[in-house]
């Protein structure tokens, strides 16, 4: 049968990136307490198209991606994009994947379990120039703002927010240890199921504990700088402000021996 898209082309311009964006599809990643997990993920694809090229065969991404999506690792993202390039015989290819990573938490006084669902993101490059590979991991918290507790007779606002880490992959890392530094750099945690006795728990932990935006970010770099396992990273924090109609942000970046920037 003709195959269109292995004609030549004349205008003599290559394209950066040609793929498949959102595409949606059962994976299974690693996961530290059972082994692996099942979860949901988008995924984008691309290659480099050569100049001479007119078009690139859309089906291969996918045909790649599902031999890979019982096993989708670190370290076997990077082997699917190297297998993409390959096959399209491109110059690079890269990737990323967005998916829900789910952890049972208990919560701190009843222990009763419950679901937590985090944002995390695969992404990578395999090309001539080398490979590159980050992870971003997204976990909710919970803080006190400590000018609200300095200056009130009584209590203090509180927020929910979000911390977002993005990790340059060095030697091999769990999702749930960089969940559990990120929550211990906050007020308090975030819970599925909460009961009475876990509230007044959560409450009064925060309480004690309060951080401004710049405080979790500041906290959660040291932490990350103390492991020594990651060549860059940025540390974002994100408050749903309670009292204001706006939200607070901060954010620092490591690369090297550089400091917070």
């Amino acid at each position: 049968m003709i195959d269109v898209q292995s004609f030549e082309d004349d205008r003599e311009i290559p394209l950066t990136k040609v793929g498949v964006k959102q595409l949606r599809y059962p994976v299974r990643v690693l996961d530290k307490a059972n082994g692996t997990q099942h979860t949901s993920a988008r995924v984008d694809l691309f290659a480099s198209l050569p100049q001479h090229f007119k078009g690139t065969h859309m089906s291969r991404f996918i045909e790649i991606f599902h031999r890979y999506k019982d096993d989708l690792s670190m370290p076997r993202f990077l082997d699917m994009l190297g297998a993409i390039r390959d096959a399209l015989a491109a110059s690079a290819a890269f990737g990323r994947m967005r998916f829900p990573y789910f952890i049972e938490k208990r919560a701190p006084v009843s222990g009763l379990a419950g679901m937590l669902s985090y944002e995390c993101c695969y992404a990578g490059r395999v090309g001539e120039g080398g490979t590159r590979f980050t992870v971003s991991i997204a976990a909710p918290v919970s803080t006190v703002c400590p000018c609200s507790k300095a200056l009130s007779e009584r209590g203090a606002h509180n927020q929910r927010g979000i911390v977002r880490v993005e990790l340059e992959l060095g030697p091999f890392f769990w999702i749930e240890d960089i969940i559990d530094l990120i929550e211990k750099a906050a007020s308090s945690p975030v819970y599925a199921v909460l009961k009475r006795e876990d509230e007044k728990w959560v409450t009064e932990h925060g309480y004690d504990n309060p951080k401004f935006v710049e405080d979790v970010v500041r906290d959660v770099y040291a932490a990350l700088r103390s492991l020594g396992r990651f060549p860059r990273f940025t540390v974002e924090a994100e408050n749903f402000e309670s009292i204001h109609d706006h939200n607070a942000y901060a954010r620092a970046e490591y690369a090297g021996n550089a400091s917070a920037a």
